[in-house]
């Protein structure tokens, strides 16, 4: 599953071919986004998939130790400091793993996605409203990166670097590589990263920017594109102890 600010996504999962084993279905997420409102809402849609009885993987966008959310972007700040995985647990009967949302789609892309197969360090950034990031060491997921914040030029980097601030600030493809020139080049130089990959709705417009940049590392486009938390998601829980 996929909690977001404005929906909420699930699909059972075939974890051999990484892939959805069924069609989405997606519920709009209530407001106030509270955890009273949003657990019966995960219920209804994992209850749309009646023949699956197994474990349950939930992406969340907050920072995520241990099952309890640290932090609340586009849901209710009341999240903050809750235990999640006993939340959704206790609505879904069932046992229950929330991951923060680009960590899932990092794990998915490392697995099935732009950097199967990479051996060593892989950084994987999703460009849109922020910036969110996951970190791959030897496919081994290291967790809550949030280098999206770093600072650059004085400036929170998402701030000047995300996909939103090219929207907001109408900013040419070029006047934005710039952008990401200078943030992809610090995090480069902090992480010496074997692949980056980016992911985000603009990664569909990969060949207006990418082709910008002059990096060491390797950079390319997502491959999994909305599908990748879900499936990330679904990896990590198939996996729970």
């Amino acid at each position: 599953m996929d909690i977001g600010g404005s929906g909420i996504k699930a699909a059972p999962v075939d974890l051999d071919a990484g892939s959805f084993a069924a069609d989405r279905v997606r519920i709009p997420t209530p407001q106030p986004a509270t955890a009273a409102n949003i657990a019966p809402v995960v219920s209804t849609a994992v209850n749309s998939f009646p023949d699956y009885r197994g474990p349950v993987g939930i992406t969340f966008p907050a920072v995520v130790q241990h099952g309890i959310t640290r932090t609340a972007a586009n849901v209710d700040k009341s999240w903050i400091g809750t235990d999640a995985e006993g939340v959704f647990s206790d609505a879904l009967g069932r046992r229950v793993l929330v991951v923060n949302d680009a960590d899932a789609a990092g794990l998915a892309e490392a697995r099935f996605g732009a950097a199967r197969d990479v051996k060593g360090v892989v950084v994987v950034t999703t460009l849109g409203t922020g910036i969110g990031s996951a970190l791959i060491v030897d496919g081994t997921l290291v967790p809550n990166t949030e280098f999206g914040h770093l600072e650059v030029d004085g400036h929170d980097a998402e701030k000047r670097a995300a996909d939103s601030a090219r929207e907001r600030q109408d900013l040419s493809w070029e006047q934005w590589a710039k952008r990401l020139q200078r943030y992809y080049k610090h995090l480069e130089d902090l992480l010496w990263p074997d692949l980056i990959v980016v992911g985000g709705g603009v990664s569909k417009k990969h060949e207006k920017f990418l082709p910008l940049l002059d990096l060491r590392s390797p950079i390319v486009p997502a491959k999994l594109r909305n599908d990748a938390g879900i499936i990330g998601a679904a990896a990590l829980a198939a996996e729970q102890r």
